[in-house]
């Protein structure tokens, strides 16, 4: 199992698409000064120790040291010892909305970030029930599979956003039947589902879904996110608000809580609905549901044991920062003017 200690670090490989710009924009224009001196052949004779290869092969060591440097700042960790035994519980799978709607406010930052805060305090408190994560927007798509790794759960959670999932939308029953498909109905545990969404599913019919769920035994209880009043949807340049998105009128999209709609999956499901509010995430009386549910023993595996790998990163960056200082930009020219293979007469 790997992970990483300091996982937001990783966001430090975003700055290569930008070295990589700068490099050929500046080489872009050391062309052109070359051009307007006149005949290119002519230049390279009068600057013959100029190179014009080395810069480039510099520029690929600086940045494969650099996105090294940045995972060991991160610190990738191995897993290596897996401790197996037996835990009594229930199986959860979270079903998380990360449609577009989702980044509107009215839940503070927003829907999706309060709803992650949320499952990572729920993960902080779970002892040995067991948890998936499934995203969905236009489709669904298993972020984890049901697992007693805590760690785990929580690195897989701090990556979700609404760029993950590529088609928008927002299937309520597709998700709902993925997680149906994720569980493991032979071992016996008992098994519940929290869909946390705001409620606007214009892709399947989530009543029926739930109903195929509550046949089988699965409760899906609903958290509300969002308001009835609605919030506008914001959109995002690097990571910064540019605007409110439009309609094909040009009037602002507001997205409103269909509370209605939750409560019908929730009854269709068997089990609650609790309205979110920046005071109460609601997964507290959701999972006082849950704890009434008849708990089962299951085999677990988890990893215990995780050892730092981050000295091989950077000693292997130290490497190519050395083999890049001794990469002259310019030619030799003593150097290149011996022949080893010359046959002297």
């Amino acid at each position: 199992m790997l992970r990483f200690e300091h996982i937001a670090f990783l966001w430090g490989l975003a700055a290569i698409p930008l070295f990589i710009l700068i490099f050929f924009l500046v080489r872009r224009w050391k062309r052109k000064a070359l051009a307007s001196l006149g005949d290119k052949a002519t230049v390279r004779k009068m600057i013959p120790e100029v190179s014009f290869t080395r810069p480039g092969l510099k520029f690929i060591f600086f940045t494969v040291a650099f996105a090294s440097l940045v995972i060991g700042a991160a610190n990738p960790q191995i897993g290596t010892k897996v401790e197996e035994g037996k835990k009594s519980g229930a199986d959860l799978m979270i079903l998380l909305d990360v449609s577009n709607s989702m980044v509107a406010g009215h839940l503070s930052p927003n829907r999706l970030e309060n709803a992650k805060r949320a499952i990572s305090q729920l993960i902080d408190n779970l002892h040995n029930d067991r948890i998936g994560i499934i995203i969905f927007a236009g489709e669904a798509y298993v972020q984890l599979p049901i697992t007693t790794d805590y760690s785990a759960a929580k690195l897989f959670l701090n990556n979700i956003s609404t760029d993950i999932v590529p088609t928008q939308g927002t299937a309520i029953g597709a998700a709902i039947d993925m997680g149906m498909k994720s569980f493991d109905f032979v071992n016996g545990t008992s098994k519940a589902m929290v869909l946390m969404t705001d409620g606007e599913n214009f892709e399947d019919d989530a009543i029926a879904s739930a109903k195929r769920a509550t046949e089988k035994n699965v409760a899906i209880h609903v958290i509300g996110l969002g308001s009835v009043e609605g919030a506008p949807v914001p959109i995002y340049q690097n990571g910064n608000p540019t605007g409110f998105r439009k309609d094909e009128k040009g009037q602002t999209v507001i997205t409103k809580l269909n509370e209605q709609m939750c409560k019908e999956i929730s009854e269709a499901g068997n089990g609650v609905y609790v309205r979110a509010s920046n005071a109460n995430s609601g997964l507290g009386i959701v999972m006082n549901q849950i704890s009434k549910m008849e708990q089962k023993t299951f085999d677990s595996k988890v990893f215990k044991n995780y050892e730092d790998r981050f000295q091989f990163f950077l000693g292997f960056a130290l490497i190519l920062l050395v083999i890049e200082f001794f990469i002259s930009s310019k030619k030799n020219l003593k150097l290149s003017e011996l022949n080893l293979f010359e046959v002297r007469k």
